[in-house]
């Protein structure tokens, strides 16, 4: 299942306390102080894998607590610190605190580790507070508790390029084509209903990461389709591959469909969504070339994309295999000649 969005409190270890001792040794009389410190509290900590790709762990996890620390011994004996909760997260994953709206963390590397909740420190045993007027002091200090809060979750996937268009314009057979991705595939509208990533490898020792974007609809950014889930994982890439298609007009049977008008519904609802989608680069991808009544539209589209709107601009076929490797080139080129941000820290949040 994927999920990409989960609300969990989490709640960091208690310091452990401060001890009130003496020494108690043969041949020694009127023993000091020897009350040792409390253990430090576990903090609550998220890392950053590639081992999994979504939030279905957190799907029941409403409460994570990370270990108190222990008390302090006799013979000034610190407490052992408590084991913090470290609990692993999909790379992209965005922290925030709910109640500030502050972002705790936003991990986008492998290993990439924020603590989201510190433990209290621990308390002071007696023989902290021995002077020289006060040889036996009989005072130590409690733990201080940990942090508590009400943290949320947000995934935004990574990728090097994001696949758009239409329901069934031929994404995810394109994505399945190129990659090692195998997502469902079927002739009806929200066949796709989750994304899916797929590594392309690319001049046999270079690789990048594409994503297909469930079906885009006029509207998506109200809410309308499945849009307003997912459109979020557009924010992570750098380069759209807009996929298009002519539909066949059937006698009694028109769709009113039109690649033109499809191709600025979806940059509209990209721009609604968040104007800075508007700026990114894209390439346009028709699709289904190897079907009569699309490559009579070729030519007219190709003038239309490449003269009036000035984007590159492919006639391809993902179901007939016809003239992807000259896609896969131009989308390797693109990353290797850095149209992309290179230090993903960079990313403005949103």
């Amino acid at each position: 299942m994927f999920v990409d969005e989960a609300t969990v409190e989490v709640k960091a270890g208690k310091g452990g306390d401060g001890v009130v001792a003496f020494r108690r040794e043969k041949y020694v009389p009127r023993g000091g102080p020897a009350g040792g410190d409390g253990g430090r509290g576990g903090d609550v900590v998220f890392r950053a894998t590639n081992n999994c790709n979504t939030l279905a762990d957190f799907r029941h996890v409403r409460y994570i607590k990370a270990k108190n620390g222990l008390h302090g011994g006799p013979k000034n004996m610190t407490g052992k610190d408590g084991e913090s909760a470290i609990h692993d997260v999909p790379v992209g994953t965005i922290i925030k605190d709910v109640d500030t709206g502050e972002v705790l963390g936003d991990l986008v590397k492998e290993g990439q580790e924020v603590v989201v909740a510190t433990g209290g420190d621990g308390g002071f045993g007696n023989s902290r507070y021995a002077t020289a007027t006060n040889r036996t002091p009989k005072k130590c200090t409690p733990g201080w508790p940990g942090e508590e809060k009400k943290i949320h979750l947000e995934l935004k996937l990574i990728a090097d390029i994001a696949l758009v268009g239409y329901p069934s314009v031929g994404k995810s057979t394109l994505i399945a084509a190129l990659s090692n991705a195998r997502p469902k595939i079927a002739a009806y509208p929200f066949t796709t209903l989750v994304p899916n990533l797929g590594v392309v490898r690319w001049k046999m020792t270079k690789e990048f990461v594409i994503a297909d974007i469930p079906g885009l609809i006029e509207g998506a950014h109200e809410g309308h389709g499945l849009g307003i889930q997912f459109l979020k994982h557009i924010e992570r890439t750098n380069l759209i591959v807009h996929i298009v298609e002519v539909t066949q007009q059937l006698e009694g049977h028109e769709d009113e469909r039109d690649p033109i008008e499809d191709f600025h519904r979806i940059c509209k609802e990209l721009e609604n969504f968040n104007p800075e989608l508007a700026e990114r680069p894209q390439l346009v991808v028709l699709n289904k070339c190897d079907l009569p009544f699309v490559r009579e539209k070729e030519e007219a589209l190709r003038a239309y994309f490449e003269d009036e709107l000035g984007y590159p601009f492919l006639a391809i076929s993902a179901a007939g295999h016809i003239n992807l490797d000259a896609l896969t080139d131009a989308m390797g080129r693109a990353v290797e000649e850095g149209q992309f941000v290179e230090d993903k820290e960079a990313w403005e949040l949103s």
